[in-house]
């Protein structure tokens, strides 16, 4: 049963990316840079987040396995997190090497997923932030990888709307 939530994992977090790379291939670069407000992030920012948080997230996992007593997490006030997603460091990005960072997540994610076990997923670490002490290791697979990078999927897709509506 374990090795189907693992699975099942990384075959979701392979497929969003897949969705995320060939919709973006398929844009200009106006739309990828294209910023629908102030508070929303550009489809350029979406994949950049996206390929450093998910590969966080990984490591957080690992983390967590050799050291379950390690406080894991962070918040939305990351210093690594903003600076990932600011204008100045998107701006000095090229979207191929992007999606190339980005087509390179899935076999990271499906390396740690494998190597866990039952026990594993059950492991419970202090976190960071509040709303996920005492959360086990199941949680951030689900939650901060898989329903990460959908939500993130789902975010261009609403970002390419309100593009094609201007």
């Amino acid at each position: 049963m374990t090795k189907t939530l693992q699975t099942s994992a990384i075959e979701s977090v392979q497929q969003s990316i897949q969705n995320i790379i060939y919709v973006v291939k398929g844009l200009s670069e106006k739309e990828i840079r294209w910023n629908p407000s102030e508070e929303e992030w550009s489809i350029m920012q979406i994949i950049t987040h996206v390929t450093e948080a998910i590969p966080y997230w990984v490591k957080e996992i690992q983390q967590i396995k050799e050291n379950p007593e390690q406080t894991w997490g962070r918040g939305l006030t990351d210093e690594t997190r903003l600076k990932t997603v600011s204008e100045e460091n998107v701006n000095s990005l090229l979207v191929e090497d992007v999606l190339d960072q980005l087509a390179s997540v899935p076999s990271f994610v499906k390396e740690t997923l494998q190597a866990l076990s039952s026990e594993d997923l059950e492991i419970i670490a202090p976190s960071r932030n509040p709303r996920f002490d005492g959360k086990p290791v199941e949680f951030i697979v689900n939650h901060l990888i898989v329903e990460h990078v959908e939500k993130h999927y789902h975010q261009i897709q609403r970002n390419l709307s309100k593009y094609n509506q201007e």
